[in-house]
């Protein structure tokens, strides 16, 4: 007999009561009632997940539930927030056990490596369809925002060490049948794609180092252009700089600089901070064992200047991804 509503949620959702528990009251009643720690403010972020439009279908359930968790994280670290619990609204084509089990295995995978707690969501029946929000602490006065970028700032980006950005885009052209890949490579850049590391402990490190911040989900170009608008600056991009994985590094010049620059889904933190703060910024990636890269500067003229080796200006057409538009 096919699982009920609530069956489904008693089997794969609800987890036995903790010492350690978040919430002070969690998933089985209407509301979740948490307790903010004394003297913080809640960080709350929310991310749909649209099958077809976030994700393709071929993506092993697994790995779908990590993502899920971990795209709603990487806004919480580009806030410098502490993640604390979560809710999951899930609409399903059809009741699929196996694919329930790999989704929740990913995803509490990951929410146990940061400690934090599911308190309550919904389901339903409908396309597959995966809403996350995120509930998390940050000192007052400390938070990361995009408004605070100022000019003379560097700009920086986190990546995974010995990897880079890009490398999503590069896995989603070689679906689309545009790029060819071996099997070890296309693996690598389709892990990047559908298994991203939130930057959590980065974002912390951050805090009271980082001008601005902001995690790049749409594009390098797109998303940086949020940071600028709100800070009323405009900025430069060395694009030789640019921190590339070897897979993507063995592709055309051209492949290269849309991937990294226009691709999306990299689920790295973009920021500004003054030059006085770049020991503190490598120490704090250090710390957080990820690779960070200076690759431009913010400057007072407005827009966005990209840059070769020899600081010329190069007439590059590349935006970022917008969710109503191709």
């Amino acid at each position: 007999m096919a699982l009920g509503e609530f069956d489904l949620i008693r089997k794969y959702f609800t987890r036995p009561t903790q010492a350690a528990r978040t919430a002070v009251l969690g998933i089985g009643d209407d509301c979740a009632l948490l307790q903010p720690t004394p003297g913080l403010q809640w960080a709350v972020s929310c991310d749909m997940l649209v099958e077809g439009r976030h994700f393709l279908a071929t993506v092993p359930p697994e790995r779908l539930g990590h993502k899920a968790l971990a795209v709603n994280l990487s806004d919480l670290a580009a806030c410098g927030a502490k993640p604390v619990a979560f809710t999951l609204a899930l609409a399903l084509p059809r009741v699929d056990e196996a694919f329930l089990a790999g989704f929740a295995r990913g995803m509490f995978a990951l929410a146990d490596a940061q400690h934090i707690e599911l308190v309550g969501g919904d389901t339903t029946a409908g396309p597959l369809n995966l809403c996350i929000t995120v509930f998390g602490e940050v000192p007052p006065g400390q938070a990361l925002r995009r408004d605070g970028a100022r000019a003379g700032d560097a700009l920086w980006v986190s990546h995974a060490i010995g990897g880079g950005i890009g490398d999503a885009r590069l896995a989603l052209e070689v679906f689309r049948g545009q790029v060819g890949l071996g099997a070890d490579d296309f693996e690598a850049v389709r892990r990047a794609m559908e298994w991203p590391q939130p930057r959590v402990a980065l974002g912390l490190g951050l805090r009271g180092l980082a001008s601005a911040a902001i995690d790049l989900s749409d594009g390098l170009v797109g998303d940086l252009g949020h940071v600028l608008r709100r800070s009323g600056v405009g900025a430069s991009i060395q694009v030789d700089t640019l921190p590339l994985s070897p897979v993507l590094a063995r592709q055309s010049r051209a492949l290269q600089l849309e991937c990294a620059l226009a691709g999306g889904d990299d689920y790295e933190l973009l920021f500004s901070a003054p030059p006085s703060a770049e020991a503190g910024v490598l120490a704090a990636a250090a710390a957080a064992g990820v690779a960070v890269r200076r690759i431009g500067r913010i400057e007072a003229a407005a827009g966005l200047r990209l840059l070769d080796a020899a600081g010329a200006e190069l007439a590059l057409a590349v935006q970022g991804f917008d969710h109503f538009s191709g």
